[in-house]
């Protein structure tokens, strides 16, 4: 089975908006929608786990209704983490809960609620890679020179710029083991947690890299936000 987990615990303060910027409307539809439905849609993704308030269900569910997108695929709820790693484990938690241990066969795709873009074409690259591999994730090359620093100020080294990539959302995974990989962090560790595949690379996942998608880029400032609707202006 194929689960989805579509992080949407996130309140959005860089946006100054009055709602968390996942619910705030990208023309006639809230960003969650634009996000969800490309998984809805996709013939890769059999069920999904929402990670978010409660609160805001509804109106989510009348919206993909709206698209005119069938919620078969809808598992349930989890409840938001202390950090997006935490958020993580409880979908994973959810999963389990409504659909039994995990076979080993079993991936999970991590879908953040403010990546609107994400298409078709993405996830087949994503679960092509992914044969023979525990994860896949996309990744974006850096087009700047990088530095690293000595933590006062001053410039360390200079980094290879060839070999540093910037992460993206999806991210796919063996479900069974990612679990493992998570499982695994303590507490503290756990708060530590910035990306997805962070838990996975430090289990000794054996995790692929692809070409990411400009696209697909998140929202999470005002100017993200005016890019966003010059891309949905421009469909």
């Amino acid at each position: 089975m194929n689960y989805g987990i579509l992080l949407s615990g996130g309140v959005g303060l860089r946006m100054d908006a009055k709602l968390p910027k996942q619910y705030v409307r990208l023309k006639d539809r809230m960003i969650i929608t634009h996000s969800a439905a490309s998984l809805f849609k996709s013939k890769h993704v059999d069920r999904i786990v929402f990670v978010m308030d409660e609160g805001f269900l509804d109106e989510v569910k009348r919206d993909l209704s709206d698209e005119g997108l069938a919620l078969s695929k809808f598992m349930g709820v989890a409840k938001p983490g202390f950090n997006r790693q935490d958020s993580i484990r409880q979908g994973m938690k959810k999963i389990e809960e409504m659909a039994g241990p995990f076979d080993k066969e079993d991936t999970v795709l991590i879908q953040d609620a403010a990546r609107p873009f994400l298409t078709e074409e993405d996830l087949d690259q994503m679960y092509a890679a992914l044969n023979g591999h525990d994860g896949v994730m996309p990744v974006l090359p850096m087009k700047d020179t990088v530095y690293l620093g000595d933590g006062n100020g001053r410039v360390d080294q200079l980094l290879p710029r060839e070999r540093v990539y910037a992460g993206q959302a999806p991210e796919l995974f063996m479900l069974e083991k990612y679990e493992r990989s998570v499982a695994a962090l303590s507490e503290e560790e756990l708060a530590r947690i910035h990306g997805s595949t962070e838990p996975a690379i430090l289990y000794g996942m054996d995790i692929v890299m692809i070409d990411g998608d400009e696209r697909n880029f998140k929202i999470t400032t005002k100017e993200d936000m005016k890019r966003a609707l010059g891309v949905i202006n421009a469909e």
